[in-house]
Order: structure tokens, then sequence, then C-alpha cells
């Protein structure tokens, strides 16, 4: 990942100990410091002491569920939330993003999964402790809006500069162009998916990717970048 944000607190809430291992783990071995808790109410406590980041909560819990961990977190910290919801639990995801939690990972879920969504939520929730990330050949600077490809600065439109930031910001996930419209050109862009492929090309010639090694389509399903 490359993403060197030490100090960075993670707080992960389950009553399942061996999720709450693996996830301590994992995340730890990422640089970032973990505080757990396995129900609602040392949650809490742990928030206020810890004062994390991001928490990830799980909605299904014993006494105080991740639905009201989630609401009375958001009442009185800055932290993003990231809910854990079962697989089939449609109304939970809707419920989770109305309460204020700020994304979800469906389970079973992978570590990289959750790991992009961390960082996604880093990056939007807490742009000023990024300087420069690198992510494989990629050297992003958010601040300047540059990025450089094996330590050559890019010439990018701004257009293309947050296309190419999205696509990295969620490397190794599957995107659809409605996601990369959606997110690059905005809700009310009126315009044709297919800009989204003159643009991938674009950002292909610029970066030499005749391979697809780095900007890889997924044949039915959009683009995916591998960093």
């Amino acid at each position: 990942m490359g993403m060197q944000l030490h100090g960075f607190r993670i707080l992960v809430v389950d009553d399942e100990p061996h999720i709450v291992q693996f996830l301590e783990f994992g995340l730890e071995n990422e640089g970032f410091e973990v505080r757990t808790a396995a129900d609602g109410m040392s949650a809490m406590a742990a928030a206020k002491e810890f004062q994390p980041h991001v928490a990830i909560l799980d909605v299904m819990m014993p006494g105080m569920d991740g639905f009201e961990v989630c609401r009375m977190l958001k009442k009185t910290e800055n932290v993003a939330v990231i809910m854990l919801t079962a697989k089939d639990e449609v109304e939970d995801r809707v419920k989770g993003l109305t309460l204020g939690a700020d994304d979800y990972v469906i389970k079973p879920f992978s570590f990289e999964e959750l790991l992009a969504r961390i960082y996604a939520r880093i990056r939007n929730q807490f742009p000023n402790l990024f300087g420069e990330v690198v992510m494989g050949p990629f050297q992003v600077d958010d601040r300047r809006k540059e990025i450089k490809f094996q330590g050559r600065m890019l010439e990018l439109s701004p257009t293309e500069y947050s296309l190419l930031h999205f696509l990295l910001l969620n490397h190794g996930m599957v995107l659809s162009k409605a996601v990369i419209l959606d997110k690059v050109w905005g809700y009310d862009f009126g315009g044709d998916e297919n800009i989204v492929e003159v643009y991938i090309r674009s950002l292909r010639d610029k970066i030499g990717d005749k391979e697809r090694q780095y900007i890889k389509t997924v044949r039915g399903a959009g683009y995916r970048v591998e960093a």
C-alpha cells in the first residue's frame, strides 16, 4: 500500500473474537494503531479515550447493536464509521447510512477490500493528514493535485487527475463506469458513459500502458487498477 499513516487510530468493535484478532493483526501490520471492543458500552468508552479516526462496527452485537453505537459515536466524535453487515441485510445498510455510517462492508469480506474502504474514508475525512502517497509506481500528491508515474510527472487535465486519483484510491476494486461517472463527473452529469472509456484511453496513453497492466478492463464490469 505504501501509505505511511503512523499514529492513525482505528477502533474495531465486534463480539466475535476471531474477527477482532484477524483485523487487529492485519491493521497493526499496516501501521495503524488499533483498539478493540466487544460490545457497545466498551466501544463508547474506548472511543472517548482513544479518539479513533475510523471505527469499524459490526451491526449484530448483543446489548447495544452497531447502529446504536454508530448513532452515539457520530454525535460525539469526529470519526469515520464503516459498518460490517451480513450478506442479505439490505435494510441494515440503508439504516446504517441514514444513521450516519460512512460506508459498509458485507461479510464475509477480504482484508484488502476493508483496507481500501478505510483508506477511502481517511482520504475523504482527513485529507490534511496526507502529503504524498506512494502506490506501486504511482506517487500521488493530493495537495498539489499531481501524480507521478515511475518518478515522471504526468501532464493531466483536472478531470484526468480526478479519474486517476479515484482509480488509485480504490485500487484492487472493480469500478463500474456508472460509479466512476458518479464520483468523478458528479451526480448531475448528463452525458454518456462512453466518456469514461475516452478518458481511460487517454490515461493509458499518458502512462504508456499499452499492455493494460496498470489500468485493467474487467469485461462487463468496469475497470480495476493494479498498483
